[in-house]
């Protein structure tokens, strides 16, 4: 199955590896980056396409799965959700499994679990940031293992199981501090007003 819109060709391209065409993949990346960062996401999009399909022309699979994930983020900023969906189930995993990379494994399951958050698949959101929690906490991950929790706090958020989140949200707390993972203080925060302004508004 062929992913649609994205610009590039899956299939393996044999050519001769030079140090020329991973430097265009590097400067098409940085030059995505950049793009996205301004808020042009079509041109970013087209970018990070051809930087993926650099990365595959010299076999540099890690930053092709890398150019891979990022597309498929536009496509989730742009609302493509079909698009995001299918660069992952069927180029990135396969990318990442044919290599070994785990690590690519972990981050194309939590990009899965966020696009079907997103489009509103919460069965399948929850099966994907399960499977990435079960992979970070396999690479000792700590903070992938807090995101995964997390993912699976805003899917009860939004199945209005807010008792449950609320449980969820203190296990998560106790895990960052016990493993000395700080950066999500706030977010915790955020997350628990909001589900106490929502369990308010249902009295």
């Amino acid at each position: 199955m062929s992913v649609p819109e994205t610009g590039f060709s899956t299939g393996v391209i044999n050519i001769a590896v030079s140090e020329e065409d991973e430097v265009t993949g590097d400067s098409l990346f940085a030059e995505a980056e950049k793009n996205q960062k301004k808020g042009d996401l079509n041109e970013a999009l087209t970018l990070f396409g051809k930087a993926a399909f650099e990365y595959n022309s010299v076999k540099n699979f890690n930053a092709y799965g890398a150019a891979l994930l990022r597309l498929s983020t536009i496509h989730l900023l742009l609302n493509n959700y079909t698009e995001a969906e299918q660069v992952i189930l069927n180029v990135a995993l396969k990318n990442y499994s044919r290599i070994g990379n785990r690590n690519g494994q972990m981050d194309s399951y939590f990009q899965l679990g966020k696009v079907y958050f997103a489009s509103n698949k919460l069965t399948q959101s929850l099966w994907f940031y399960t499977q990435q929690g079960i992979l970070a906490k396999q690479l000792k991950n700590n903070p992938a293992y807090i995101d995964s929790m997390l993912g699976i706090i805003f899917i009860k958020i939004k199945k209005k199981e807010y008792s449950l989140a609320l449980k969820d949200i203190n296990k998560a707390e106790l895990f960052a501090k016990s493993t000395k993972v700080s950066k999500y203080n706030l977010q915790f925060k955020n997350t628990r007003s909001v589900i106490k302004s929502k369990v308010s508004a249902k009295k």
